[in-house]
């Protein structure tokens, strides 16, 4: 009997070339499945940050229906939420929340009159500055 429970306890646990086969196997499905994940993740930033533009373009047209024409440049987003002096008409705030960040952190810029039309809003994408690809393309009103 002690002799049944000595060959139990002995083969009861894993050895450690068992647990090292288990510790790569995981590894390398972590090393297939992440660069998945954050692809995806990177493809969902992008997304938002087109709604959000998005958003602008119909606060910006109702700003326009009220005062007759787009905050300048100097203005910027701003005027969708705060009064400009100068606005008599202004009967806002457009934006419910506040003029938000890009999904990476960055401001968006703002220009009136616009290259690609009568405004443009863009984000710079992930990097933050003008040009890039991928996730760090610029992503704009006009698009």
């Amino acid at each position: 009997m002690v002799d049944q429970m000595q060959c139990r306890s002995k083969s009861s646990g894993f050895t450690l070339l068992e647990l090292l086969v288990v510790m790569v196997i995981i590894g390398l499905l972590v090393g297939y499945v992440a660069p998945m994940y954050f692809k995806q993740v990177g493809k969902s930033e992008v997304k938002v940050a087109r709604a959000q533009i998005e958003s602008f373009g119909k606060a910006l047209d109702q700003y326009r229906l009220d005062t007759g024409r787009y905050p300048r440049t100097e203005q910027g987003l701003q005027a969708l939420v705060v009064k400009p002096p100068e606005e008599p008409k202004w009967d806002g705030p457009y934006l419910k929340k506040g003029v938000p960040l890009d999904p990476w952190g960055n401001a968006f810029t703002y220009k009136c009159p616009g290259v690609h039309g009568e405004y443009d809003i863009v984000s710079f994408g992930k990097d933050g500055v003008p040009g890039g690809v991928g996730e760090d393309a610029d992503i704009g009103s006009w698009e």
